[in-house]
């Protein structure tokens, strides 16, 4: 399916790599059968006449190997190469996208893949595509494969290997949504990708900022501001006693459409005790009386999470210690917004969030000021008016689900390093220091799923999404639902080694580009390194943090290396 018409369509498969690695056995676009122009639904079925729609078929009858053509067989592994030019795009501009594929007949399903052999060696497999070992699959089938193009600021940005076409069309609106201006709907990557004009004047009159992608840029971590800047990527949960913030609301809108906004926050210094540090804040007006700063997390991998069993997780709590282990994770529990049922809370430093939905509907809310159906109110403080829309939803339930399913269908990256010994002996000692017991690092999601991608998947996220007392020196003084203070939910550490590179982005000449690392862990950035934050640990944690620092140089050098490569 495309939105628009291919002007030149190129489908090769067959690996060959002679002479160049876009060489193959054939190239199929040749033999597309075009339907359309018409308007298609998620079956891929024509429904209509009138729309700028296509689709494209054939039909692959033989299989190659080495460029010697053989009868098809289940389990043969296709690698193939797509590269789609659309004519009739906004802006009369051409679409491109190329990429490559491994595909196992009559099996089904892409698999996440890795270049193997040399291609300067030709009596090696000369970079030829083979599966990922399945214990380097983070995300299960969603997992994508190593990344060969040099663009390290990317990985988080793509689709889950195991799309479905049903959902295909809802990802890339919702990717549309995501870069989207929510004032004045322009794309932040181009300008010649149009104004999304049902978004214009959406956000506002109070906001964090008006789009998502100016918080979770290319889906990873905010950086850390410098001392004295406005610290607009980060979230400030603010209360008074028994509930919001009377003048605020439950979150510090520092930004106006017109006027003033609640007030802005920069951090005026850095405490250090003991190479630690953590931030001092300042507000521009009265601080709060009780407040908790949120850095913005990465985001991918938010659907398996959300995928896992409600009674898995349940499982894993021990909220009394009952097995003397010095671990009492217990779970949040909120309302679902939607249902009002108590559901499992997932989401969030705190897991104030129990779904995808949940979550994003919020921050449309409180970080964007954009009513949904789910929050068709603003974020108000008793005492405060003119805060924000009171006309109910403003963003349609049709674009809102497009988020969803985008932010669901992320693909996570697969672990690197899988015969690298000292990664290896790393994730050895990680479970003998006990970081595995609140970082688990396998589970199952569920057969019931609305996603069928997320459905049934064996990923490693490192995480039991349960509320651990990580001690008095992380805690703030808000609290949020039963976590106190010092509580926090486990985070996810899957593609955690990619994230520096993804939230410094890169520099230099297009095709030569190095990545710029930005390194800020924990809930407000404060620790610099994997070092630091494990260093950081106390509370339920300290029993952990204890056994590293006893560990020698090398084996805490191995520990550090194995987070890096998952």
């Amino acid at each position: 399916m495309a939105e628009w018409r291919l002007t030149v369509a190129e489908f090769r498969a067959w690996y060959l790599g002679l002479g160049t690695v876009a060489t193959y056995s054939g190239n199929y676009a040749p033999s597309f059968e075009e339907t359309g122009p018409g308007t298609f639904d998620d079956d891929h079925v024509q429904v209509s006449d009138e729309g700028d729609q296509y689709r494209y078929t054939f039909t692959l009858t033989e299989a190659y190997e080495d460029g010697v053509a053989t009868e098809l067989a289940v389990g043969q592994l296709m690698e193939f190469e797509t590269s789609l030019f659309l004519d009739g795009a906004p802006g009369e501009r051409q679409n491109y996208y190329g990429t490559t594929h491994l595909y196992e007949v009559g099996v089904g399903g892409l698999l996440p893949w890795e270049a193997v052999g040399d291609f300067a060696d030709s009596s090696s497999e000369r970079e030829k595509s083979f599966p990922i070992d399945t214990f380097g699959w983070s995300g299960g089938r969603t997992t994508l494969s190593y990344n060969y193009s040099d663009e390290p600021q990317n990985h988080f940005m793509q689709l889950a290997t195991n799309l479905s076409p049903r959902n295909g069309q809802a990802f890339v609106q919702g990717r549309r949504i995501h870069h989207t201006d929510m004032i004045d709907g322009s794309h932040d990557e181009s300008d010649s990708n149009g104004t999304f004009d049902e978004l214009v004047d959406l956000a506002g009159p109070l906001y964090v900022h008006p789009s998502c992608d100016a918080c979770h840029t290319r889906h990873g971590r905010a950086p850390v501001a410098d001392e004295g800047e406005n610290l607009d990527a980060w979230v400030f949960k603010v209360g008074a006693e028994g509930g919001p913030d009377p003048l605020i609301g439950s979150v510090l809108q520092p930004s106006a459409v017109s006027g003033e906004g609640e007030g802005e926050v920069t951090i005026a210094s850095w405490e250090e005790v003991d190479g630690l540090r953590s931030p001092v804040f300042a507000f521009s007006g009265e601080a709060p009386a009780r407040y908790s700063p949120r850095i913005a997390p990465q985001l991918v991998g938010m659907g398996l999470l959300e995928a896992i069993p409600e009674e898995t997780v349940f499982g894993w709590a021990d909220a009394d210690d009952a097995d003397g282990d010095g671990i009492s994770g217990r779970p949040q529990v909120v309302a679902d917004p939607v249902t009002g049922e108590a559901r499992l809370g997932r989401f969030g430093w705190k897991a104030g969030a129990s779904s995808v939905l949940h979550q994003t509907a919020g921050a449309l809310n409180t970080d964007m000021g954009v009513m949904t159906s789910v929050f068709p109110e603003p974020d108000c403080g008793s005492a405060q008016t003119d805060c924000g829309n009171e006309d109910g939803a403003e963003l349609s339930d049709e674009y809102l689900d497009d988020l969803v399913r985008y932010v669901s269908l992320l693909g996570v990256r697969a672990r690197r390093g899988l015969d690298d010994a000292t990664a290896l002996d790393g994730e050895v000692l990680f479970e003998e220091v006990g970081c595995a017991s609140c970082h688990l690092p396998e589970v199952t999601t569920s057969a019931f799923h609305p996603l069928a991608e997320l459905r049934s998947q064996t990923i490693h996220p490192y995480t039991d999404l349960l509320l651990h007392d990580m001690g008095p020196e992380l805690a703030d003084n808000l609290g949020e639902g039963v976590a106190s203070g010092s509580e926090w939910r486990t985070p996810p550490l899957w593609s955690l080694g990619l994230g520096p590179c993804v939230t410094g982005g890169v520099e230099g000449p297009a095709q030569s580009e190095t990545c710029t690392p930005s390194e800020s862990y924990l809930h407000d950035g404060r620790a610099r390194t994997l070092e630091e934050a494990i260093l950081w640990h106390g509370g339920e944690g300290e029993t952990s943090r204890d056994a590293f620092q006893a560990l020698s140089e090398e084996e805490q050098a191995a520990v550090l290396r194995f987070i890096e490569t998952l």
